[in-house]
């Protein structure tokens, strides 16, 4: 049983290419979707397969580029690799279209080959498909998938149209649409009704929603099946509605309440001895096959999310009910398990057929490193058994900000390579588990690479080769800044257990000390803040030499952004001090800098359309045509960044600003009134508001437009911010 899912591998990702798909050749296609008329400077071929491992290989052919491999991904992931080290292209978020048609493509001087017994190259969390993906229509989805490829990825997490399989499964089964209404969530918070943790909250979704999360969702699985990635389906973990009434007339017996989520109320979960379990699990997978396709395999089920109760659940038995019903909808099925703290619990999953679960270790980069006795990844522990994935989390709520461990991801991957005892003989690949993307582009391309790197590199030479994929050429100064970046944002200490970037404080609700932003995260600095504002200063120094550089611009304005936030941690503490000695003056003087400086980062970001709220609300509202719809999404939009649920939620269950994004828009119209309001009542002699919830929720009803264009001048904003800093 151990070789089913290799064998499966094999099947997906090694089989013949004659066999997948209806693109006559989706890597030409890919090109001509980055700038028309270019992939006739590149062969791309297709190699027997010869032994069980991935590999490409870069040559030439006359004038043309060769770009070859043993199946579509491998060829993509391949001209990624050229266009990088050979041409100086780096296809990112931020430049989905790069222009090619203006440079010279330099032929490899001898026949260069790559290979990977990674066979598995994962993506996303549930999380992404609400902090990030929520409101994407087909052509954003279209660039994410070009990008996916060109990364290696085969298995990526597939949700989207999750909630039409849902619905029709409650029709057949007898929920009329009130009672589906109040079970299923609204777009923003998908994520977390389909990991069992709340129910109906952001809805009801109108009823066209479906029919279009349907179709998109087939768009997608259709563009994966062309290039013979694989799609994880959400899969049936035992969650049915919490309605008495329904149990009664569906004859439910043994529904566990798995208590209450940050306030909300959990989904129930049947009990695998109750009689309808195969039924529902049945029904499910029927109505998730008819809409996505019989050929369905890898399927995600999280059951008990973050401390869900279990009180009476015999595990065991209720991860063979998942199991088997898994497998009757597909006895090929396996089961990708999302591990995170407890997640799923180990005893569900542990006298499972070794190589029918696929486990990701969903925040490795944190883990206690490889070898170590500590480890919660010890065979012991019921994981070991099975096949593994190396996957690094890295974000949290789509929060912005510079951050990533660099050095850890590194030293973490070759060191389970290397390990022969233990689950890690069962390593499969490699994943990223983001809660939000789109941002820390420079620890996806290492993230990514690792695969096809088979020893270990020094990260600060392969920084020096980043800059040239990223910008095209490499000037001293900007190696350096990119050098201070590696040695500071991106190399946090090892001891650092920490959620995601160091929090802005210029998002945070207003306090003088001010330790996180989000419950979870944390505004304390690893590092010099003069580090970043240092770095900022070398990128300005050749600005206009990379004028026009879109990777570059990006890079500068997120320095920038970066620098000031830092700035603002320092500043909030000498505020802080002032108050405490009651330098009354002092305190006025500091509190309006920092006030300033919340209006000069709105600026600086309204420069790059990636750092604004507009185009995510502008998304949003797009996926209506009527007025109050178009009122729907936006709500859903803008809550998601701010309270995130309603007054418990947020004040009791401590989501507030989970989400928070430093973005143009949302620092002068929420962040900013947040902060002033705080700051006037101190400087009055009175108390600040004892709870800002109420302006919070204003802001997240309000309907005032917002930009989708840049506003300024990127490189004009860095130099005014630069010299802002520099005089404070």
């Amino acid at each position: 049983m151990r070789r089913i899912l290799s064998t499966l591998l094999l099947l997906i990702i090694g089989a013949p290419l004659a066999a997948f798909g209806k693109a006559d050749n989706p890597v030409a296609a890919l090109v001509e979707r980055l700038q028309p008329g270019q992939s006739s400077r590149f062969i791309f071929e297709l190699a027997e397969q010869q032994s069980p491992d991935d590999f490409f290989e870069l040559d030439s052919k006359g004038s043309k580029i060769v770009v070859r491999g043993n199946n579509y991904i491998s060829v993509a992931a391949g001209l990624n690799w050229y266009l990088k080290y050979y041409a100086g292209v780096q296809v990112a978020w931020n430049n989905p279209h790069p222009r090619l048609s203006n440079l010279k493509f330099p032929k490899p001087k001898a026949a260069e080959r790559h290979t990977t017994d990674m066979l598995v190259r994962y993506y996303m969390n549930y999380c992404t498909f609400s902090y990030s993906t929520a409101f994407w229509d087909w052509e954003r989805w279209e660039r994410e998938i070009d990008w996916m490829a060109l990364h290696g990825i085969n298995l990526p997490l597939s949700l989207t149209g999750a909630a039409t399989v849902w619905r029709n499964t409650l029709l057949e089964l007898g929920f009329d649409k009130a009672q589906i209404d109040d079970f299923i969530a609204g777009p923003a918070h998908q994520a977390w009704w389909l990991m069992n943790n709340l129910e109906a909250w952001g809805g009801p979704n109108p009823a066209d929603w479906y029919d279009k999360q349907a179709e998109l969702e087939q768009k997608i699985v259709e563009r994966y099946r062309e290039w013979g990635i694989q799609p994880v389906f959400a899969g049936y973990g035992g969650m049915v509605p919490n309605d008495t009434a329904m149990w009664r007339k569906l004859g439910l017996t043994q529904v566990q309440d798995p208590g209450l989520w940050c306030g909300y109320q959990r989904p129930g979960f049947l009990l695998p001895t109750d009689p309808m379990f195969g039924r529902i699990a049945d029904t499910y997978y029927k109505n998730l096959k008819a809409l996505y396709g019989e050929d369905a395999k890898y399927f995600a089920i999280d059951p008990f999310h973050e401390g869900g109760s279990t009180n009476g659940v015999d595990l065991p038995a209720a991860g063979a009910a998942i199991y088997n019903a898994m497998k009757r909808a597909n006895p090929g099925a396996v089961w990708v398990a999302q591990a995170w703290q407890s997640c799923p619990h180990p005893e569900m999953i542990q006298d499972l057929p070794g190589g029918d679960v696929l486990v990701l270790d969903l925040f490795s980069e944190s883990r206690p490193m490889w070898g170590d006795p500590q480890s919660p990844w010890r065979r012991e522990n019921g994981y070991g058994r099975h096949d593994w994935v190396y996957c690094m989390l890295l974000n949290f709520g789509g929060n912005v900000g510079m951050y990533g461990k660099m050095q850890r991801v590194i030293d973490g991957y070759y060191l389970a390579r290397s390990q022969r005892d233990g689950n890690a003989r069962f390593l499969k690949g490699v994943g990223t588990t983001p809660e939000g993307i789109e941002n820390n582009p420079i620890m996806f391309e290492l993230l990514y690479e690792l695969p096809w790197r088979p020893e270990k590199f020094d990260r600060i030479r392969w920084v020096e080769d980043y800059v040239l994929a990223r910008y095209g050429r490499t000037l001293p100064q900007a190696v350096d800044a990119w050098k201070i970046l590696a040695n500071t944002v991106y190399d946090p200490p090892y001891t650092s257990v920490q959620e995601g970037t160091t929090e802005s404080v210029l998002c945070a609700r207003p306090a003088l000390r001010v330790e996180r932003v989000s419950s979870w995260g944390s505004s304390e600095l690893a590092y010099d803040a003069k580090e970043t504002e240092r770095a900022l200063g070398l990128l300005l120094e050749v600005a206009d030499k990379y004028r026009g550089c879109n990777n570059f611009e990006y890079d500068l304005v997120d320095v920038a952004r970066q620098a000031v936030a830092d700035k603002a941690n320092g500043l909030l503490k000498e505020i802080e001090t002032a108050f405490d000695k009651n330098e009354r003056d002092r305190f006025r003087k500091l509190s309006d800098n920092f006030l300033g400086l919340i209006l000069l980062q709105d600026s600086l970001l309204s420069s790059r359309p990636e750092f604004m709220v507009g185009p995510w609300i502008e998304a949003s509202m797009r996926w209506s045509r009527y007025r109050a719809e178009q009122d729907y999404y936006r709500w859903n939009a803008r809550t998601l960044l701010t309270t995130w649920g309603n007054r418990h939620a947020a004040n009791v269950g401590g989501l507030h600003d989970y989400a928070h994004r430093e973005w143009a828009g949302m620092l002068r119209d929420f962040y900013y009134p947040r902060w002033k309001t705080f700051f006037d009542a101190l400087n009055d002699g009175e108390l600040p508001p004892p709870d800002f919830y109420p302006m919070e929720a204003e802001w997240a009803a309000g309907t005032q437009p917002y930009s989708i264009d840049a506003e300024t001048n990127t490189i004009d904003m860095a130099w005014k911010v630069y010299n802002r800093l520099l005089k404070m």
